[in-house]
Parts: structure tokens; sequence; C-alpha cells
């Protein structure tokens, strides 16, 4: 068609990948490494509601709440 010819690549089955560049390679990784480690982190918070262990308005995780309202001033 109208693609041209850009440089060295592997042709399978009339299909060509070009090979890339050394930092596109390792800006990749970095990126898929940051999106395993997001992914990792929001597992470790809120795994245990995604799998129905646990109910979101159940705070059981300590968020330094101690459940005993009655010693708090109200205005």
């Amino acid at each position: 068609m109208a693609g041209g010819h850009h440089g060295n690549g592997i042709t399978y089955g009339g299909l060509t990948l070009h090979t890339t560049k050394g930092w596109h390679s390792r800006v990749g990784k970095g990126m898929c490494a940051i999106m395993w480690f997001w992914i990792l982190y929001r597992a470790k918070q809120d795994g245990a509601v995604l799998l129905g262990w646990r109910h979101p308005w159940d705070h059981a995780h300590g968020h330094g709440h101690t459940g005993d309202h009655s010693k708090a001033e109200h205005h």
C-alpha cells in the first residue's frame, strides 16, 4: 500500500514488525512496572472489598476510629 520502507524488521505472514529504539523499550518497561505497582497497591487496599470479604463501610482496617462517639464534643 502506501506505507513505505522504514528500516529493518521481521516479516512474518506479510506483516512486518519493525525493531524498536532502545529508549522506547525502557520507557515501556518502566510504565509497565508502574502499572503493576499501582495494581498491587490497590489490591492491597481494596482487595477484600473487591472479593466480597469485607464491606466498604466496615472500617476494620484502622483509621484511628474507636467507635466511642460519646466522648466527642458537639458544638
